[in-house]
């Protein structure tokens, strides 16, 4: 099944359970998580299962190319970014998904020629961390009930959860309005090359909206050996801009 086929099919049977987000549900959580929480989801809002994004923006492959994407997030099952990067003018068009445990990435020139085929334990680790991550663009699965909270003060919580069998750790900067700061974690991966492992990943969030109910990052640059401000070296390799966001 290609990545829309994919994408589509999770998105037609993504469950809605008629739950609406109110003050109680965030009792449980500590302040700072109330306080992240509070700002990404408007009182009443149904609490979504899922989100499909639309999005443009710029990934390094060893130098930057443009690219535009449709993604679905849905934690329960996994995550697809289906995407078109238009290298030296020529576009290269494929997907990454993590579906209900596993996870590969298939990606061809002009659609047709194989540049990138990739999957296995490692892979399906990697994509776990970073759905893990980008549960920031789906703020009702942070509310839910397989979600623990522990605060760093008043500035960073963190959660923990599960994601497609792994236990992942992501800790979130938060502004004095509640305004999501930056997201960072310990990812698996391997960007140096050899053995995969844990290093620092994350994402600085330029910019946010609100997309019906949930106000989400809209602009941000991601990439690992993430620090306070920035990247290390070449860390950064993703720079994006959602374009819309549909919740389900």
């Amino acid at each position: 099944m290609s990545g829309r086929q994919s994408l589509n099919s999770l998105w037609r049977d993504a469950p809605t359970d008629g739950r609406a987000f109110a003050s109680d549900t965030l009792a449980r959580f500590p302040v700072t998580a109330q306080r992240y929480l509070s700002h990404a989801i408007a009182p009443g809002a149904p609490l979504a299962s899922a989100v499909r994004l639309s999005m443009h923006g710029e990934i390094r492959l060893k130098q930057w190319f443009p690219f535009r994407a449709e993604q679905l997030i849905r934690p329960e099952r996994g995550l697809i970014w289906q995407a078109t990067v238009r290298m030296h003018g020529l576009p290269v068009i494929g997907f990454d998904r993590l579906i209900d445990g596993a996870a590969q990435m298939r990606w061809r020139l002009l659609g047709l020629v194989p540049l990138v085929r990739a999957q296995g334990p490692d892979i399906t680790r990697s994509a776990a961390g970073r759905l893990a991550a980008e549960t920031v663009w789906l703020p009702s699965f942070l509310c839910g009930e397989t979600v623990r909270w522990e605060d760093r003060g008043a500035a960073a919580t963190t959660a923990h959860f599960h994601v497609a069998g792994e236990e992942e750790t992501v800790e979130l900067g938060v502004g004095e309005d509640g305004r999501l700061r930056s997201v960072r974690m310990k990812r698996w991966g391997n960007p140096e090359g050899g053995d995969f492992h844990r290093l620092g990943f994350g994402a600085h969030i330029e910019d946010e909206a609100a997309f019906g109910d949930y106000t989400i990052p809209s602009r941000l640059r991601a990439g690992w050996h993430i620090q306070e401000r920035g990247f290390e070296a070449d860390g950064e390799f993703f720079r994006v801009t959602l374009d819309a966001a549909e919740f389900r």
